[in-house]
């Protein structure tokens, strides 16, 4: 018994060491918007910023007045209203009237063999002329000098594709310690530091931003290629890649913010329709999944009080590594690194997320999506 707990607790401490600091190595090589200079208007390329919104009455004003403060000279903004049944179409009609660079496309029906968010951002990129494309979310609040620091970044770093990591507003104990583990576990499951390598097969879509050359998009397959892809930003970071297009990841912080969910109920709710999808709709993935985040991110901090010897030590290895992963997000994240305590409990709170959108997506026999259902046959089909 012993034997055992110290080979287990000792491949535990050897993941943690090598793979873990290997990604926090990666992670803190990442480059930051901060850390390039806005281009001159000489250098800004026509950009097409394109963002679908669908019953987001809430979220829009702050979104549109960021939106309204960007310094860009060559800027078009194309939304798309997907089928709203509150204010956002009128919210985008007379945003669009005070605004000569913003158009408003209104979809009044989905086409079948497509979900609504694809088919909306399709559209949009239909009727853009920009050099460049901009992928975003209807929430996203843009800093004024955003889109000047990536097109210097593009251009400095030889990018067909850039995902930029947003800051992400938090208020609450249970909403940061889901955030902020996310954020650790995300770069854990994506390694981002290696998207720009082109011998890796990593890749990192970010719905919040993406930056896309339309040639590399097009050649992508465009949102075409993804009309049934429930996690579409990540897989627009994967056929980009996959076509043979070089992509980046950088840190945004103070040029990019969201609210993704207000508290940490809502945050459940709001990734039903995802995480059983990230997973591919696979069994096998999600029992494996779960199993790993208990093996590695819980049992650890269980153990410590039950173990002695180099089982204990090993235990320990782990358990520091963890930590110190934990409070490096949570300073860029902006809180307290005293969260990196609270690691066990947000592995265990991802666990029950995936859990449950496994078990909901399997009893309603697909997702239910912005009030349109969508059979999980087809979504297997429609996976890239």
């Amino acid at each position: 018994m012993a034997i055992a707990a110290i080979a287990l607790f000792g491949f535990i401490a050897a993941f943690w060491v090598f793979f873990g600091l290997y990604i926090a190595y990666g992670a803190v090589r990442l480059p930051w918007v901060k850390d390039f200079l806005p281009a001159a208007n000489a250098d800004c390329p026509r950009i097409s910023l394109l963002f679908a919104a669908r019953d987001e009455e809430e979220k829009l004003p702050a979104a549109l007045a960021s939106l309204a403060q960007l310094d860009y000279p060559n800027l078009e903004i194309i939304a798309v209203d997907d089928r709203s049944t509150d204010a956002t179409p009128r919210i985008l009609d007379e945003f669009a009237a005070a605004q000569a660079h913003f158009r408003v496309v209104h979809v009044a029906e989905l086409p079948a063999g497509w979900l609504g968010k694809p088919h909306a951002l399709q559209k949009a990129y239909e009727a853009s002329s920009g050099e460049w494309l901009v992928f975003t979310d209807a929430d996203v609040r843009f800093a004024p000098d955003v889109l000047r620091r990536a097109a210097t970044m593009t251009r400095e770093k030889k990018f067909d594709h850039l995902s930029l990591f947003c800051d992400v507003e938090m208020h609450g104990f249970w909403e940061t310690v889901l955030i902020t583990f996310f954020g650790l576990w995300f770069h854990m499951a994506t390694d981002p530091h290696n998207v720009s390598n082109p011998r890796s097969a990593t890749y990192v879509g970010v719905g919040a931003f993406q930056m896309v050359k339309p040639s590399a998009y097009e050649a992508a397959g465009t949102h075409r290629r993804l009309a049934m892809e429930v996690v579409d930003d990540m897989k627009l970071g994967k056929i980009v890649k996959l076509a043979g297009f070089r992509s980046g990841v950088a840190v945004a912080r103070d040029f990019l913010m969201v609210r993704w969910q207000a508290g940490a109920g809502n945050l459940i709710r709001g990734v039903t329709k995802n995480f059983f999808a990230g997973a591919s709709f696979s069994l096998w993935l999600v029992a494996l999944s779960l199993t790993g985040s208990l093996l590695f991110n819980v049992l650890p901090f269980a153990a410590v009080f039950f173990l002695h010897g180099w089982a204990l030590v090993f235990a320990l290895v782990a358990v520091a590594v963890m930590l110190l992963f934990h409070a490096g997000v949570d300073v860029v994240m902006r809180v307290s690194p005293l969260y990196a305590l609270t690691f066990p409990l947000g592995a265990l709170m991802l666990a029950y997320m995936l859990l449950r959108s496994t078990v909901v997506t399997l009893r309603q026999g697909g997702i239910i999506w912005r009030g349109t259902f969508y059979a999980l046959e087809e979504l297997r089909r429609g996976l890239v």
